[in-house]
């Protein structure tokens, strides 16, 4: 064992630490998240519109009319269809906070060349007008959500690299120190804005003259079609999940890190599976961001067995404390007492069903739904403290069969986790024992 923390401390943790802390991963991360709060409101919207209940459609038609659930849906389309503008002003806000420059204008700089990079046309009224009119059909809605993530993600990292680059050479104009700062902060961002807007620009131009057509589709061909290929795979979540597990064992916060990467896959899968959803139609992916949670019952090594396991089997009294202070955060998939308490960082007998378990369950809900013996996820963003079972309900657009299989789910994680957690648990015991063992020595002694 000692072998093995070794390995963790001098090998994993070093190259764990660099990834946890590059800027580029934490800001895709944190700017991703930032559409959460939207798209799970939107949710909200796009469940009451398809509650599972006989009878339901028609009743409601009946009380609010035959258009009642077109009109449940714009709400839906104003949070799930904006995601990839969203996420471009987050990410460059969040990437030019830790470059600590103005966060909102690299936002704004990085929207705007979001949608300079966007294949729509503007023309002209007949001639001798002089105002501008949108001729084909506008801004391209699909273009602006999932479709449009992994465009979002590089021009925010390349339109913040460069505003950054030339505000910290100091190539900027500036103002009197009179000038309020806000407006001093506009004049900041002419030249950077320039330089991004032009490349970008130039990029566009030079791209529509390819094959491919324009920067989404050579983003999508180049990029986005491998990485949803390993994403949107059974291995390529076993890899993840195997490289998640294995960062949290060395003390870093894995899903947050592996998340960085493929969450774009997983947003972009979720949001497919919702526009199927809402149409009626079969939904064509499994492996979605709702997936993922609804294999980690109880947090990340689906740990909520393991809470089980202590309260009805613990024998030490470490272990049986430890899971009436667990149990709570459990239920709300929050599992950092375990992760920390037992502890599972750097413990080798613990860390091999930490990471063995998430690899059962992932393989488990694959064969359930590609099968069809359980619903696929419906792209419905359901919050992660959502408690077991129910959330699994909810994931699958108010399919029992979910619930189910987060039930089975539970019970796998049982069946490995039982036998690490005995020899765990025996060993606490024996500590305690000596301990006591020791001290009634000692009394007697000072007798």
């Amino acid at each position: 064992m000692s072998k093995i923390n070794s390995i963790l401390e001098n090998k994993v943790m070093p190259i764990a630490g660099r990834i946890a802390g590059q800027k580029h991963l934490i800001a895709l991360r944190d700017g991703i998240i930032l559409t959460m709060p939207l798209i799970i409101i939107g949710s909200v919207f796009l469940i009451v519109a398809n509650l599972p209940i006989p009878g339901y459609s028609d009743f409601m038609a009946g009380i609010f009319g035959k258009q009642w659930a077109t009109k449940l849906m714009y709400p839906v389309s104003a949070t799930f269809d904006i995601m990839a503008l969203i996420a471009a002003f987050g990410i460059a806000y969040r990437l030019a906070e830790r470059y600590g420059v103005d966060a909102i204008t690299a936002g704004a700089i990085s929207v705007s060349a979001f949608l300079l990079a966007t294949p729509y046309k503007i023309g002209f009224t007949p001639a001798g007008a002089k105002e501008a009119i949108l001729v084909d059909g506008g801004i391209p809605v699909a273009l602006m959500g999932s479709k449009g993530l992994f465009v979002a993600m590089i021009l925010a990292i390349f339109s913040t690299e460069i505003y950054r680059y030339i505000v910290q050479k100091n190539f900027v104009i500036k103002m009197p120190d009179a000038v309020p700062p806000a407006v001093s902060k506009s004049f900041v961002a002419l030249i950077p804005g320039f330089a991004v807007l032009t490349s970008v620009w130039l990029a566009r131009i030079l791209i529509e003259q390819t094959s491919y057509g324009d920067l989404h589709n050579l983003i999508t061909k180049l990029i986005g079609t491998p990485l949803n290929a390993l994403g949107g795979t059974l291995g390529g979540t076993i890899i993840a999940m195997f490289v998640a597990m294995l960062l949290w064992t060395s003390g870093l916060h894995g899903m947050n890190i592996v998340s960085g990467v493929m969450d774009a896959i997983w947003y972009g899968a979720m949001d497919e599976n919702r526009i199927a959803f809402q149409n009626g139609e079969e939904l064509p992916n499994i492996f979605t961001r709702q997936f993922i949670d609804m294999m980690n019952v109880g947090g990340s090594g689906a740990t909520f067995a393991l809470v089980l396991i202590m309260l009805l089997r613990a024998r030490s009294q470490q272990m049986k404390q430890l899971g009436r202070l667990a149990i709570g955060p459990a239920v709300f998939n929050i599992n950092e007492p375990i992760i920390f308490g037992m502890p599972i960082v750097m413990n080798p007998m613990m860390m091999i069903p930490f990471i063995l378990t998430p690899v059962l369950t992932v393989i488990a809900t694959y064969i359930g739904m590609s099968t069809g013996l359980v619903a696929k996820p419906a792209g419905i963003a359901v919050p992660w403290t959502m408690p077991p079972i129910l959330h699994g309900y909810l994931i699958t657009g108010g399919k029992l069969s979910g619930a189910i299989m987060q039930l089975i789910n539970i019970g796998i994680a049982l069946i490995v986790y039982y036998p690490f957690f005995r020899m765990w648990d025996k060993q606490k015991l024996m500590e305690e024992k000596g301990f006591s063992m020791n001290s009634q020595q000692s009394d007697a002694i000072n007798m």
